[in-house]
C-alpha cells in the first residue's frame, strides 16, 4: 500500500533529524570522554594505566572499545582483570583487581608469584615485600617446560596456605622453600630451622611438626634440623636440637613419634 505524501514527509523529517543528530553528536563535545576513573589501584598508578590505555580524555565515549582498553590494562604486571564501563556525564569507570603476591620465586633472579601460582613481574627493592622465596627451579628449566613445573611451584604456595592455616607462622615464620621433584620439599625458617618435609602426606606431617614444636618451646629448646622425609618410619620426626634458647649450641638428637613429643635423647643424627 503506498504511503501517502504527508506520511513520506513526516518519515523524511525524522531520518534527517536523525542523521543531524548524530552529526552533532559526533562533531560536539557532549560526547567526549571527560575523565577516566581508575578503582581498586594500590601498586598501580592512574598515569601508568593511562599510558597503556588505548583511549584518552577527549576522545569519543560511543567509539570507546571497552574489552579492548581493559585487555589493554591488564598488561600492566600488577593488574590481575579489569572491567571498563561508560558512565553519563561522558567518562569511562574502571574497576580493577590488582595481584596479591604470595612469594618470591628465585628464577635467576627474584620475582613476584601471585596467589594463584602466575609469576608476574621481577621484584624490585620498591615493592617493600618480605615474602618467602621459593627455590629450587631453575630459570632455564622454567621457560621451556613452565607446564610441567608449575605443580612445584603451585605446591610450595598451598604449603604456605596451609602452614598459615595451621597457625604454624605464629610459631615459626617460613623464609625459603626449596622444591625438588624427586625428593621432595626442604623449609627454612627466618630462625635458621631446616624442616626436610620430602613428599607426600603434608596434612599428617604438619599435625606431627606442630607437636613436636611445642614440645620444643615447652623445654625453651630449638631445633635446628627436623626431619619429617623417612620413608621407612613416615610417622616419627628426626630432631637435631640446636641448645636452649639463649644459650651456646648444646647439640643433642632425639626421635619423635607420631602419638606426642620427644621420646627420649639419642645420637642418631650428625
Amino acid at each position: 500500500m503506498a504511503l501517502a505524501l504527508p506520511s513520506i514527509l513526516a518519515l523524511a523529517a525524522l531520518g534527517g533529524a536523525a542523521t543531524l543528530g548524530w552529526r552533532v553528536g559526533w562533531k560536539s563535545d557532549l560526547l567526549r570522554v571527560r575523565e577516566i576513573r581508575f578503582e581498586g589501584l594500590s601498586r598501580a598508578t592512574p598515569q601508568e594505566l593511562l599510558d597503556l590505555s588505548p583511549v584518552q580524555p577527549g576522545d569519543h565515549l560511543l567509539f570507546v572499545d571497552t574489552d579492548a582498553m581493559a585487555a589493554a590494562l591488564r598488561r600492566h604486571p600488577w593488574i590481575a582483570s579489569a572491567q571498563v564501563r561508560r558512565t553519563f556525564p561522558p567518562a569511562l569507570e574502571v574497576q580493577l583487581a590488582e595481584r596479591r603476591p604470595a612469594a618470591l620465586v628465585d628464577l635467576g633472579g627474584l620475582y613476584l608469584v601471585d596467589d594463584r601460582g602466575e609469576v608476574f613481574k621481577r621484584a624490585v627493592p620498591g615493592d617493600g615485600l618480605d615474602l618467602p622465596v621459593i627455590t629450587g627451579i631453575e630459570r632455564e628449566a622454567w621457560a621451556e617446560g613452565r607446564g610441567e613445573l608449575a605443580p612445584l611451584l603451585g605446591g610450595a604456595l598451598a604449603l604456605l596456605g596451609r602452614w598459615s592455616a595451621r597457625g604454624l607462622d605464629a610459631r615459626s615464620t617460613i623464609s625459603e622453600i626449596h622444591v625438588d621433584p624427586e625428593y621432595g620439599t626442604t623449609l627454612w625458617s627466618d630462625e635458621g630451622t631446616e624442616i626436610r618435609l620430602g613428599q607426600g602426606d603434608l596434612e599428617e606431617k604438619l599435625t606431627r611438626l606442630h607437636r613436636v614444636l611445642s614440645a620444643l618451646d615447652a623445654e625453651g629448646e630449638r631445633a635446628e634440623v627436623l626431619h619429617l622425609d623417612n620413608r621407612r618410619r613416615p610417622d616419627w620426626v628426626a630432631v637435631r636440637v640446636a641448645g636452649r634458647r639463649g644459650e651456646p649450641d648444646g647439640r643433642s638428637s632425639y626421635a619423635a613419634g607420631g602419638g606426642g613429643g620427644p621420646q627420649g635423647r639419642s645420637s642418631s643424627l650428625r
